[in-house]
């Protein structure tokens, strides 16, 4: 609810703090007071459009600050959060125009948009026909209205998960025939790239194993010639192993004289002896290896030639040809399975479209029964209220498919007309002043089991009636203030005496002009001002009695 309300440099306003209470609160003046600034500031700080006309003449800048005691549970938290401004149980609307043209808003102290400020500003008060398209002068608000005296909430929110898996699962469908049409445009070079690696059936590590063999290859002259100088350096008449029998034969006459001296020399000849044995059969098995093949060598060209050029066909190391011919089957048999998923994707789609239509339906026969008893509701307060002629019906027309929401297939509009005869249209249009405000009083009324945390303010709700209609109209807006909190602005003393708070407004001369300033009323001045209002500047004895009547019968 709102708080309290602090003006600084509006028009007339030069500093002014108003506190607020629950239930209904009258706020009374004479003509000309400050009572449209004081609702002109307020709809600065709920995010109007800036004017700075309202900056009080002579002032470098003007400020409206709205205090409001919110619930956590309160909606308004909900879009705040995405402001990252932190729950609380006070919420401080802030707006400063500067006279320089520059504007400036905050929500506890953060910095926020008008927008943003709009937003909340309407989540937390509606001001009835005082700024329009707010409040019940907000089409868009009109569907939910219908819903909540509906009170299908648990329908509501199948049909917002519907929509939304609905809306997922033509996402699903539309991106994967996307992706097919991008594989079936690319399915002839992607079928050619598989039948190649197939072919190819290229190894990891094939490529280095190559290579070392063509190197092999093409020099098996160069390596034939270097054995054969081995194998004669070793093995020839004059070669290493010629020589060690000469020397093994030597130590062999002299070991039996020597008394065991030349043990160690023998047997490390015949160790090399034997190694020379090894490295002879290495030689020869290296020779025979050797055999030149032509026909070898080119088919590892082909081959290594083959490996590289895939490679930079795919853009990659030979070593991920493999893994390369993997994924492209992969993909080429996601192709030629597609009509299965496609199916099943086509399948899930329709299933959630039939699910949404089918909750839609039975929202649409719970808005129709809704709105019957809304119209014969609101049909039932134009009487009492000096409407007489006038009609109240809600319109509900589908939408075109391209406008369906989680909200439904249907759009809601409240229409009036104010006389017999009369075509039915917007509120708005139809009525003016008193009548629209009139109007949309009775609506409310009819809504008030709607518990939407939000403060009504009206204005000019009794403008020309008087005696049994304005009574009328203090007694729903006494109504309304017991379901929540309520101001209004009146000039009817039957309206103002209905309030459980009372506030006056008024003009004062200063030596810098005119200042208006507002001001709870107790008991007695309370008598006064109604007594004001009923009697005019003479206030009689008659008017006090009168105006004691309106009070004492306040409950009645």
């Amino acid at each position: 609810m709102l708080h309290s309300l602090s003006v600084s440099n509006i028009v007339l306003i030069e500093r002014l703090t108003l506190t607020f209470d629950t239930g209904l609160t009258v706020l009374t003046g004479e003509t000309g007071a400050g009572k449209s600034i004081l609702l002109d500031a307020l709809g600065l700080a709920l995010g109007s459009r800036a004017d700075f006309r309202l900056i009080r003449e002579g002032a470098d800048s003007a400020q409206v600050v709205a205090s409001f005691h919110v619930d956590p549970s309160h909606p308004v938290w909900i879009r705040l959060a995405e402001a990252e401004i932190p729950v609380d149980d006070t919420l401080i609307l802030r707006r400063r125009l500067k006279a320089d043209g520059k504007s400036s808003a905050s929500i506890n102290d953060v910095p926020v948009s008008a927008t943003l400020l709009r937003e909340a500003g309407d989540r937390l008060v509606e001001i009835q026909g005082q700024f329009e398209g707010r409040g019940l002068l907000d089409v868009a608000t009109h569907v939910t209205l219908l819903d909540r005296a509906a009170a299908h909430d648990d329908i509501l929110e199948k049909l917002a998960t519907g929509w939304n898996s609905w809306l997922q699962a033509q996402r699903n469908l539309a991106q994967a025939k996307r992706d097919l049409e991008k594989a079936r445009a690319e399915e002839e070079w992607l079928r050619d790239a598989v039948e190649q690696l197939d072919l190819l059936a290229p190894q990891h590590g094939e490529e280095d194993e190559l290579s070392a063999e063509r190197e092999r290859l093409a020099n098996v002259g160069r390596i034939g010639e270097s054995l054969a100088t081995a194998d004669e350096a070793a093995f020839g008449d004059a070669g290493a192993q010629s020589m060690l029998g000469r020397a093994r034969a030597a130590l062999e006459k002299a070991a039996p004289l020597s008394g065991g001296l030349l043990d160690e020399a023998q047997a490390a000849l015949e160790r090399a002896d034997a190694e020379l044995a090894e490295a002879s059969a290495a030689i020869s098995g290296a020779g025979h290896a050797l055999e030149s093949d032509p026909a070898r060598l080119q088919a590892v060209d082909d081959r290594l030639h083959e490996l590289r050029q895939q490679a930079r066909k795919h853009d990659c190391n030979s070593d991920d040809l493999s893994d390369v011919h993997a994924r492209l089957a992969a993909n080429l048999a996601g192709i030629e399975d597609s009509a299965g998923a496609l199916a099943s994707l086509a399948d899930n789609e329709r299933q959630w479209r039939d699910y949404y239509h089918q909750v839609a339906d039975v929202v649409a026969a719970n808005r129709a029964r809704a709105a019957a008893r809304l119209d014969m509701a609101v049909g039932a307060e134009l009487p009492p209220l000096k409407l007489d002629g006038a009609t109240f019906t809600t319109q509900i027309t589908d939408l075109p498919p391209e406008q369906f929401g989680p909200l439904g297939t249907q759009q809601v509009r409240f229409e009036a007309s104010t006389n017999k005869g009369m075509k039915a249209g917007p509120i708005d249009r139809i009525a003016s002043g008193g009548e629209l405000a009139r109007f949309l009083l009775a609506l409310k009324v009819s809504l008030e089991d709607d518990a939407t945390g939000r403060t009504l303010i009206f204005d000019e709700v009794d403008s020309g009636v008087g005696g049994a209609v304005a009574a009328a109209v203090g007694e729903r807006l006494s109504r309304l203030g017991t379901a929540t909190q309520t101001l209004v602005v009146t000039h009817s003393p039957q309206v103002a005496a209905k309030g459980d708070h009372h506030m006056r407004i008024a003009k004062t001369a200063t030596d810098d002009g005119v200042i208006s300033g507002t001001e709870p009323l107790d008991k007695d001045a309370r008598t006064e001002e109604i007594a004001r209002m009923l009697a005019g500047e003479q206030i009689t004895a008659e008017a006090r009695a009168a105006a004691l009547a309106l009070l004492q019968n306040r409950m009645g």
